[in-house]
């Protein structure tokens, strides 16, 4: 039976999972286009940034009615798409199904979240196994993680990555050579791309309280910067209560697209419309109304119900 892409992506746009004999097919033809990409993938303006989904699924349907319906609107979308939220499956089956039939308008970045170890504590895992009885569409969609590219250079200009920089990565040259195609490390600069985050109280890299990655500060952003000719970094990773933040005299901007995260934080959440003259808008909107709280059952479980006080957005 030939795959018909069309007709999965209008079911999953109707709340309707895939067939996991479909999640497979899907899947492998997706690593197949995927392992042609560079750990840098150069696209051209137009384009609007997608941060931190995890799981939102009717927030990420939110997201196409506000900035527009592939292949319409070129996306660039810059990782943790699963774990935390209810809906990381159909999550991860639509962006899978968008980039296998428009694979120049849509670009995945691997984040922090796209992992084996991590998707078994935070969610993803046991959502796979509700879901469908057993581990093997959690398998196919983590194999795929491994094939994720690392970073997107929009116009030579921006450099767009989930999390930050590495003291081990002065050029984007570095970035093209690694090898990416595995589990993300625990420390290194493959770990440390979807792992840090700036700090606006420092200019040089710390310790990462996050236990992985490091922190970064002014210089360091404007080094790279001038390193590489570019003059904006484009980040995710951040839970942002506005919806974005831009730090270091514009040099560096958060893009946060999971609106009320967890279901509680009552946080806005943005995409970033990047034009074709360089310029940048936040397009800033609240959560979709079906996803503003969890049933009952749900919440439960899913370890989101209202006896776990601390939300460890940390991760």
């Amino acid at each position: 039976m030939v795959l018909d892409l069309d007709a999965c992506i209008d079911s999953l746009f109707q709340r309707q999972l895939l067939a996991e004999s479909v999640i497979r097919e899907i899947c492998e033809k997706t690593k197949e286009l995927l392992m042609s990409e560079s750990n840098v993938v150069h696209v051209s303006a137009p384009v609007t940034v997608v941060g931190d989904i995890h799981g939102q699924f009717y927030d990420l349907l939110e997201i196409f009615k506000i900035g527009g319906y592939c292949p319409d609107t070129n996306y660039l979308f810059l990782g943790d798409y699963v774990d935390r939220g209810l809906y990381s499956v159909e999550t991860m089956s639509i962006l899978t199904c968008l980039k296998l039939r428009y694979p120049d308008r849509v670009q995945l970045v691997r984040g922090n979240h796209e992992s084996r170890a991590v998707t078994q504590t935070y969610g993803f895992y046991t959502e796979c196994m509700k879901k469908y009885g057993s581990a093997q569409v959690w398998h196919y969609f983590t194999d795929l993680f491994d094939y994720l590219t690392l970073s997107v250079v929009i116009d030579n200009m921006i450099f767009c990555v989930h999390g930050g920089l590495s003291p081990s990565i002065h050029t984007i040259d570095q970035i093209k050579v690694m090898d990416r195609f595995k589990e993300i490390p625990h420390e290194g600069p493959m770990a440390d791309l979807v792992w840090s985050d700036p700090d606006p109280g420092r200019e040089e890299f710390a310790v990462s309280p996050r236990g992985a990655g490091y922190t970064f500060g002014s210089l360091v952003v404007e080094k790279f910067l001038h390193e590489n000719g570019m003059d904006h970094i484009l980040r995710a990773h951040q839970l942002c209560m506005e919806g974005f933040q831009v730090l270091f005299d514009d040099q560096l901007s958060t893009v946060w697209s999971a609106p009320n995260y967890c279901y509680r934080c009552g946080n806005l959440a943005s995409i970033l419309e990047v034009g074709i003259h360089g310029e940048r808008h936040f397009n800033v909107f609240e959560a979709a109304p079906e996803n503003e709280r969890p049933s009952p059952s749900e919440a439960q479980r899913t370890g989101l119900d209202s006896g776990q006080d601390a939300i460890h957005y940390f991760l």
